[in-house]
């Protein structure tokens, strides 16, 4: 797939996806979120690539949501709005994929943009980076995700008010209600999102994947349906190649070899 709005790129067992409109404040239209979805889909796909970042060009941006501007055209002479053939941002809806996703959040995450990080599993942010759903002040509401994925996030009464005052809040207050797990300067950003996939790479695939799908999977049920779910996953991780190789390389003193399978 050729992109224009976005940059897909892998070195090694990790891919890295970058939102490639800086001008814009790496806005998403309907083809931003059409190349993103073919993007994780080759991801998702691609045995040889086990963990993604997902972040935006340049330094002032993550993603401010919707392209507003492409929106106003849209309606301009009595349209119909933006049509998506593919969910906003790609992966805010139908896309499930246990290969874990780190959001490092260079700037403004607002909007869509927070709702696309939401649907990220792992979230590091700058230090300049501001957040917020200010859907509301638009008369609109934030329909990729943010009204189920915000309040699963962060504690009920702090999502509450971001999603009805539409406000912005800084870094900082992201990480003291559990939104983001780190805060870093900005020249530190990338290094951090990289050292944090390379302690999940550290890991046997298999085994993040299926913690992952029952951590997901289980918030939806009862807690004794999640402990048969977990119960189920570790015994498919236990017949791998991997799960065997574990033990014996730490009997061996040795460095694990996983691959996979």
């Amino acid at each position: 797939m050729d992109y224009a709005n976005i940059i897909y790129e892998s070195k090694g067992r990790l891919a890295y996806v970058t939102i490639n409109r800086p001008d814009r404040r790496n806005a998403i239209d309907p083809n931003t979120s059409r190349e993103l979805r073919g993007a994780f889909e080759a991801f998702k796909s691609d045995d040889n690539v086990w963990v993604a970042i997902l972040t935006g060009a340049g330094q002032q941006a993550f993603s401010a949501g919707a392209d507003l501007v492409a929106m106003a055209e849209a309606f301009a002479g009595g349209g119909q709005g933006p049509r998506y053939d593919v969910p906003f941002g790609g992966i805010t809806r139908g896309f499930e994929c246990w290969k874990p996703i780190v959001a490092a959040i260079n700037g403004y995450c607002l909007a869509g943009g927070l709702e696309l990080a939401l649907a990220c599993d792992i979230r590091v942010a700058a230090e300049h980076a501001s957040f917020g759903l200010p859907e509301p002040k638009r008369a609109i509401i934030p329909a990729a995700g943010g009204t189920q994925r915000l309040p699963r996030a962060v504690p009920l009464a702090f999502a509450m008010e971001l999603l009805l005052t539409g406000n912005r809040f800084d870094a900082q207050t992201a990480l003291r209600f559990g939104l983001v797990s780190r805060v870093v300067p900005a020249d530190q950003l990338m290094a951090t999102a990289e050292e944090t996939a390379a302690g999940v790479l550290e890991c046997g695939p298999l085994a993040v994947r299926a913690i992952k799908q029952a951590a997901m999977q289980g918030r939806e049920m009862s807690l004794e349906d999640g402990l048969k779910l977990e119960s189920q996953m570790a015994g498919q991780v236990f017949q791998s190649e991997d799960a065997r190789e574990g033990p014996t390389a730490f009997a061996q003193k040795r460095k694990p070899e996983y691959k996979g399978r």
